[in-house]
């Protein structure tokens, strides 16, 4: 039989995060789903994957490192269930939130939660966190094309909605995010869940590719025609979350992690 879910995972040598990734799926409320990996040309990690025996997964290898997007579009193709749930390898998903996107999707496409970003300090075996920060803000389908702050990891959507929107475009690379929910929102319904249940990992010393400004102009430039969004900044993250008409933007959301 087909699982209903299908969760989505590129890897690039993140073998701490992936393994703390894998054991909070096993540690879901809800079971019926399988595991795409898709390895981006990184280093042998089936070792990691044989640790959880108990989830259906399947690990794909891509033979050159072909970036995220690339990645995902592979995992997209051999996915068996009727929804998608995308996470990174670098993300986890607190143990009710699986149970909790697919009550939520009731009457909708697509469903995306708040986060908790988190500053991690790693070790050889473990991810520490260090702080964290709420991230929670209305769905404004108009002020969401001057800002995102749509989070993929934990987004649960219907798989059929590729069918007339295509794959993630890995032209615009670190913004097929961005993309993906405006193309999505254009024409199917979306709903935000005002609860923190996925945390986002935004480490100060991590290699999150948001950090990357002068390398994303290029990409941000090639969102920006496709959707007609104007002349966008480049500006730090979080110094992008203190502008006025984001700060504005800010909504309650239930927060139920507890940090160690």
């Amino acid at each position: 039989m087909k699982p209903t879910i299908s969760v989505i995972i590129p890897t690039y040598n993140r073998t701490v995060a992936l393994a703390e990734l894998l054991a909070a799926l096993e540690q879901q409320t809800y079971q019926d789903f399988e595991v795409i990996i898709v390895n981006d040309a990184g280093k042998d990690i089936s070792d990691v994957v044989a640790l959880y025996p108990e989830l259906t997964t399947k690990l794909l290898n891509l033979d050159k490192n072909s970036y995220h997007v690339k990645a995902r579009n592979t995992g997209l193709a051999y996915a068996q269930g009727e929804y998608i749930m995308l996470i990174d390898d670098d993300d986890l998903i607190l143990s009710t939130h699986m149970e909790k996107m697919l009550n939520e999707i009731t009457g909708y496409d697509l469903v995306y939660s708040d986060v908790e970003i988190v500053n991690y300090r790693e070790t050889e075996s473990e991810r520490i966190p260090i702080n964290h920060y709420l991230f929670a803000y209305r769905m404004d389908l108009e002020a969401m094309r001057q800002f995102s702050t749509f989070v993929p990891s934990g987004c649960l959507y219907r798989k059929a909605i590729h069918e007339e929107i295509g794959i993630f475009d890995e032209a615009v690379r670190n913004y097929w995010d961005w993309d993906f929910f405006l193309r999505v929102a254009e024409k199917y319904r979306v709903k935000r869940v005002p609860v923190a249940s996925v945390l986002y990992e935004f480490s100060e010393t991590g290699n999150n590719q948001s950090k990357n400004l002068d390398k994303m102009r290029i990409y941000l430039d090639k969102l920006s025609q496709k959707h007609q969004l104007g002349e966008l900044p480049t500006k730090n993250f979080f110094l992008l979350l203190k502008e006025p008409e984001v700060k504005e933007r800010e909504a309650e959301s239930k927060r139920i992690w507890m940090a160690k």
